[in-house]
């Protein structure tokens, strides 16, 4: 297996280094940073690390596709800054690859922080993807790229682009959750409180089950995440 691990970032000076390190320790093929336009030190950290940096235009989606585009690897994983696997998690996607009738998958993710209800919301999560078949980036979605390439990439949507492309894929096949773990920063549950990010969450995926434009929500959404640094149009 050609691993090509691939990490959007915007402003991550703080994590990217463990980003990129905790990446390097499966073993992949290539780590790709997709930095959509920094204005900290993030993309100077990363050129000092043992990966390939990209830049390109702010968005999630177009900076996970183009990481995907310039990547050579034949799986693709895609992991979020403030997240990081353990080693043992490449064998976990060997394993699972193993089956032709399993397209790719996602990780059971572990909250660095400590408290009932984080181990609620991790469950809950880990309760949507087998009811659903619906990751989020979070989780680390990896996919074989032929698949990915078929499926046309991540939506170019300015929210929600794992949902969208995770409802594509259920016509493909099944998606696995692999134990993992794949551990995430607890700073967005901190910065907005566990149970208010968890409702929004929610909130967010049934709007956009009852149709209305990602974009639209992300008018709502973004500037409330992140209010310092605004998508640009």
């Amino acid at each position: 297996m050609k691993l090509s691990v691939i990490i959007p970032a915007l402003n991550e000076a703080e994590s990217i280094q463990r980003a990129v390190e905790t990446s390097l320790a499966l073993s992949p093929h290539e780590v790709i940073v997709a930095d959509g336009g920094s204005t900290d030190d993030t993309v100077a950290i990363a050129r000092t690390l043992d990966c390939s940096v990209i830049e390109c235009r702010r968005g999630r989606a177009r900076q996970q596709n183009a990481g995907a585009a310039s990547a050579t690897g034949d799986v693709l994983l895609f992991l979020h800054a403030d997240t990081w696997l353990i080693p043992e998690a490449r064998q976990q996607i060997e394993r699972t690859l193993e089956s032709p009738a399993i397209p790719g998958g996602a990780f059971y993710h572990r909250i660095d922080a400590d408290g009932l209800l984080f181990r609620l919301v991790e469950a809950g999560d880990a309760l949507r993807v087998c009811s659903t078949r619906i990751a989020y980036g979070d989780q680390g979605i990896f996919l074989r790229r032929e698949v990915f390439n078929g499926l046309g990439g991540f939506p170019d949507v300015r929210l929600m682009e794992d949902v969208r492309l995770m409802k594509s894929l259920r016509d493909v096949g099944r998606l696995a959750l692999l134990p993992g773990p794949l551990h995430i920063s607890s700073r967005r549950w901190k910065k907005h409180g566990a149970i208010r990010q968890t409702i929004r969450n929610w909130c967010l995926l049934t709007a956009e089950h009852l149709g209305i434009h990602p974009d639209r929500l992300a008018d709502l959404y973004i500037p409330h995440a992140n209010p310092v640094t605004p998508p640009r149009k």
